[in-house]
């Protein structure tokens, strides 16, 4: 030709690392592991208080677990939640066997995020936190709270359930290297 250079072509956009986005999958997975196994620490243990040198923090505990529950239902913005059945889910079944519920909250917290922090069966543990997350949204549609009170806990774990987090940095890894095709779907 005459020695003159075509058009060139535009770099290709560079497509994410699958190994990078696996770790920052599993750093999510066990931070939010982290979180729900110390609040369900903080419900078996009844503590509260978190005081490690200077940094001064809170969990919450069942007492607490149970007057935020009573509170949101029946009192936020002066007489409680607007939405639909859920006072009398909370009021006839929820309240009334609460010396069960709070060990059925404290045990999920502390079996989903332990499942989360060791990567087992990770899509299922994040699948049981999000059922509970979500109580918690629909307990606070009404309430008049920060838009995003609930949902900066709820689709990060929406996400951990769709995505097999639990195969890096996780037991769910062994289960998947086995060849075990009962092993390789969901919940692992």
């Amino acid at each position: 030709m005459n020695g003159v250079a075509g058009p060139t072509a535009a770099p290709a956009p560079a497509t994410p690392d699958p190994v990078m986005l696996g770790r920052g999958l599993a750093a999510l997975r066990i931070f939010f592991g982290l979180i729900l196994f110390s609040n369900g620490l903080a419900k078996l243990l009844e503590f509260r208080n978190v005081e490690v040198g200077p940094y001064r923090s809170f969990l919450i505990n069942r007492a607490e677990a149970r007057g935020i529950l009573e509170f949101e239902t029946n009192r936020r913005g002066g007489d409680g939640t607007d939405v639909p059945g859920l006072e009398a889910l909370v009021n006839d079944v929820i309240l009334p066997s609460y010396d069960v519920m709070q060990w059925i909250t404290t045990f999920l917290e502390l079996g989903t995020g332990l499942a989360l922090i060791v990567g087992l069966a990770s899509r299922g543990a994040a699948l049981l936190a999000l059922g509970q997350q979500l109580f918690l949204q629909v307990l606070y549609l009404s309430s008049g709270r920060w838009m995003f009170e609930q949902p900066h806990e709820w689709v990060p774990l929406l996400i951990l359930t769709l995505v097999p987090a639990g195969r890096i940095w996780g037991l769910d890894a062994r289960f998947a290297r086995h060849g075990l095709r009962r092993w390789r779907g969901f919940p692992f």
